[in-house]
């Protein structure tokens, strides 16, 4: 029983007969360095002991010790679909430091338990969590001194890639009286049974692998890929008025699955009565979270610029 594959998401992960997981991907990890990295120091630190569960905070060298300068305040989720990938990969950590150098910001990358071991809601509620214990540095006497001595609560942001995206929409939803500055979904993971639109080409063997992984991700949910945490542009019962901040960045890629969902999601909140400001960058002959996998092309350094200039506008 053990042997006899339920479901391949192949090169990813593999889910048998008997529950277990087999994740081919996302699992090395690198650890933090005071030892600048492209001008950026990191640091691990607990965010819940109850569940032994750690961000990872960066911040550009020069400022780190020397001075008491506030940043604009980046608060990271991975993607990875709620199963695969972890905030201490060398993908994330890669991205992140590249993000810190240009942006001038203090990080944080949050790590959250994935499922199946722990399905949906648990993603959201960790990364909840992970906010508020942030916040809780506002007036400058929290556990982590690197956030009370540098983070700027007057500009906070969040910001995730493919799952991470849909967390961060979502903690944006959830804290609308905390007052955010704004939020940057790059290739977000929204879906649902139906096309959004005319212009959303759908791939069967694709299609199939998204409504596969959301069974893992979220077993329980009775709507399957219709459910709201992930239809968050063609649910009608999806509300994006109350979205609690002023600025939104969408991210999308000519050749991903998801671009046509991201350019909705705009489209949606632009109706939706939200007084804010959104924009979307598409960057071209690219797919999905294809800037992480690699770091070094043309449109991998568009992203961090743009997500730089986003920042610091």
């Amino acid at each position: 029983m053990d042997s006899e594959v339920a479901f391949d998401r192949s090169p990813a992960f593999r889910v048998y007969k008997s529950g277990r997981i087999e994740r081919l991907l996302g699992e090395t990890t690198v650890p933090p360095s005071l030892t600048p990295q492209n001008g950026v120091v990191s640091k691990d630190v607990i965010y819940s002991p109850e569940k032994n569960l750690f961000l990872r905070i960066y911040l550009p060298e020069k400022v780190s010790d020397i001075t008491d300068k506030k940043l604009p305040i980046l608060i990271y989720f991975h993607g990875g679909g709620f199963i695969i990938e972890t905030a201490f990969s060398p993908t994330y950590h890669t991205f992140l430091t590249s993000a810190v150098a240009a942006a001038k910001c203090l990080a944080i990358s949050v790590d959250y338990l994935r499922a199946p071991e722990f399905p949906i809601p648990i993603p959201y509620e960790d990364s909840w969590d992970s906010l508020k214990w942030v916040l809780t540095h506002i007036t400058g006497t929290g556990p982590e001194t690197w956030i009370n001595k540098h983070g700027d609560f007057g500009k906070v942001f969040l910001a995730g890639d493919s799952a991470g995206g849909n967390i961060a929409h979502h903690l944006t939803i959830r804290a609308k009286r905390e007052k955010l500055s704004g939020i940057i979904l790059i290739h977000p993971y929204f879906w649902g049974k139906t096309p959004i639109d005319e212009f959303e080409v759908r791939d069967v063997g694709k299609t199939k692998g998204v409504e596969g992984s959301w069974r893992v991700a979220s077993p329980n949910s009775k709507e399957g890929v219709d459910d709201p945490w992930l239809n968050v542009v063609g649910s009608k019962s999806s509300d994006l008025s109350g979205l609690g901040c002023g600025r939104v960045l969408v991210l999308v890629a000519g050749d991903d699955l998801f671009v046509r969902q991201g350019w909705c999601y705009a489209a949606k909140l632009k109706k939706s009565g939200w007084e804010g400001e959104v924009e979307v960058m598409e960057t071209k002959n690219e797919g999905h979270v294809f800037h992480l996998k690699n770091p070094n092309t043309d449109n991998a350094r568009q992203v961090v610029k743009k997500l730089a200039e986003f920042i610091n506008k």
